[in-house]
């Protein structure tokens, strides 16, 4: 175990934050105004490209330049906030997203729009990974980090159906240009109160010097793969172009981990994704990413184009969804996370989450939502809600205090990456299913409303396809965190199996993070 760890263990633990429950109100809204974005915008799109004026062709870039940047960065949005410290990137972080907000609202042309959705997604990549890193610094008691990360896992989950809602309403009611507005107020509020309550424990940053060559491969490396999902869901798998990205990505992110595996101070210290039960939950949160990103598309989709929902009505059918992942993270997850091992969480929570998929693939014309998308998305809720809790917390118990923020980074990493791919992947299947149906079926449909018909039947066919893979992806989560997650539930006395890649077991109960 390293020398700053060692200390941290052998020292008396130093007394808990009186304002961090206070503290957690604040990181919670700001992480609620993150996840909101990555959905709420969608909704808007629409009004916003006619607005402005923005081709079909271009239109994807509102949604992938925020995508690049966020992805892009994050690995150096959490170094920034170890050297920086996690509270000064935090308030930095809001302030700029604001910025990036008014300037989205604002907008005049496709060149400013895209530009303030690069800017959010920097300052984004910043704001994330302190904010889980401020947990991880602040919540130390077993009990408490509990409740903590049930609240911080709810709203990560459940705040992109919130998203479509607020975007259905703000939309429907109002403008889309208020999308963008409404961060403005959660930004504000969020920084006031993290400067004023919240108190970061000392001795916790990484003062060496930036790796200036690390931070370029790693953002180059990762905005290549996520362009290339994006490219691909757009221009097909064998473009030259998507080839180009994956291949200029892999070789980026290889020469990436082989200069962090020399320098002296890294940054990605490889200790952080080699620890058996960290690189497990990147892993499986990842997958399970994957898995819903696509769904949220396939079940917008399907209920405002077969069904016929409003935005707004589409808003609330996701309500079961958020519902289920509430109760999952705060109450089943909270409450079990200290007496049972975080694998006996996550692996029967996605496979729960998997059922509720299955329930899914049934999906037809005329599928009742009572009958079949309620009881699906409850389950897919209590599912995802009980696996992100105790994921959340784990990937980031038992590191160094000033290995943090970079750790916090990698879970939104995992996050970023699983949806870019999630939804490129799915939707790609989705689409060569429908076509295939259409094809199949179409010389067969003699009238317009019959043919309109078979159109209707090959979208909802492509999606159940698509869910099967789906379906499957939560079940590989699943056995990836049955098997490589093996640490003991928190206050035992230490994860088995190798530590920090220095051949000793971790501490679960974290005084590593206790300064």
């Amino acid at each position: 175990m390293s020398e700053t760890a060692s200390k941290a263990l052998g020292a008396p633990a130093a007394s808990p934050d009186a304002g961090r429950w206070k503290a957690l109100v604040f990181i919670a809204l700001a992480q609620l105004m993150v996840v909101l974005d990555a959905t709420i915008v969608n909704i808007a799109l629409p009004s916003a490209q006619q607005d402005l004026g923005i081709s079909d062709g271009n239109r994807q870039w509102v949604v992938t330049a925020y995508a690049l940047a966020f992805g892009g960065l994050l690995l150096f949005g959490g170094r920034i906030a170890d050297l920086w410290g996690r509270k000064r990137a935090f308030v930095l972080g809001l302030g700029g997203f604001a910025v990036a907000s008014a300037l989205g609202g604002a907008a005049t042309n496709e060149a400013m729009m895209f530009g303030a959705r690069a800017l959010q997604g920097a300052f984004g990549a910043l704001l994330a990974p302190a904010a889980l890193s401020l947990l991880a610094v602040m919540f130390t008691d077993a009990k408490e980090r509990a409740k903590a990360f049930g609240i911080y896992g709810a709203i990560a989950g459940g705040g992109g159906a919130v998203g479509l809602i607020l975007g259905g309403f703000l939309t429907e009611y109002l403008d889309w240009r208020w999308t963008f507005f409404v961060n403005i107020p959660f930004a504000i509020v969020a920084a006031a109160g993290a400067y004023f309550v919240i108190r970061e424990p000392e001795g916790g940053r990484n003062r060496s010097p930036l790796d200036i060559p690390g931070v370029v491969l790693s953002t180059l490396g990762l905005v290549a793969l996520v362009y290339g999902f994006t490219r691909a869901e757009s221009s097909g798998w064998s473009d030259s172009v998507t080839v180009g990205m994956f291949v200029a990505s892999a070789v980026l992110l290889a020469t990436f981990v082989a200069v962090e595996s020399r320098v002296k101070a890294p940054l990605l210290p490889l200790r952080v994704i080699t620890e058996r039960n960290r690189g497990g939950i990147y892993l499986s949160l990842g997958l399970a990413i994957i898995a819903m990103f696509g769904l949220f598309l396939f079940l917008t989709y399907y209920l405002q184009i077969v069904k016929g929902y409003s935005p707004v009505k589409t808003g609330f059918a996701f309500l079961p969804m958020i519902a289920g992942m509430i109760t999952g993270s705060t109450q089943i997850g909270t409450r079990l996370m200290t007496r049972v091992a975080p694998r006996l969480l996550m692996g029967p929570g996605f496979l729960v989450a998997a059922l509720g998929m299955l329930l899914l693939t049934r999906l037809e014309i005329g599928s009742s939502y009572a009958a079949l998308l309620l009881p699906a998305m409850l389950l897919l809720g209590l599912g995802m809600g009980t696996a992100f809790m105790p994921a959340m917390s784990m990937a980031t118990q038992g590191v160094e205090p000033r290995d943090a923020g970079v750790a916090s980074a990698m879970v939104n990493t995992s996050q970023q990456v699983g949806g870019a791919i999630g939804t490129a992947l799915l939707n790609t299947i989705a689409a060569s299913a429908t076509t295939s149906y259409i094809a199949d079926h179409i010389a067969g449909a003699g009238s317009r409303s019959q043919q309109q018909l078979v159109q209707l039947k090959g979208m909802v066919e492509g999606y159940t396809s698509a869910i099967w893979f789906a379906v499957g992806i939560l079940v590989v989560a699943a056995g990836i965190a049955l098997t490589f997650v093996n640490a003991g539930r928190p206050g035992s006395s230490t994860v088995t199996g190798a530590g920090s890649g220095e051949g000793v077991a971790d501490e679960v109960q974290i005084p590593v993070v206790a300064h």
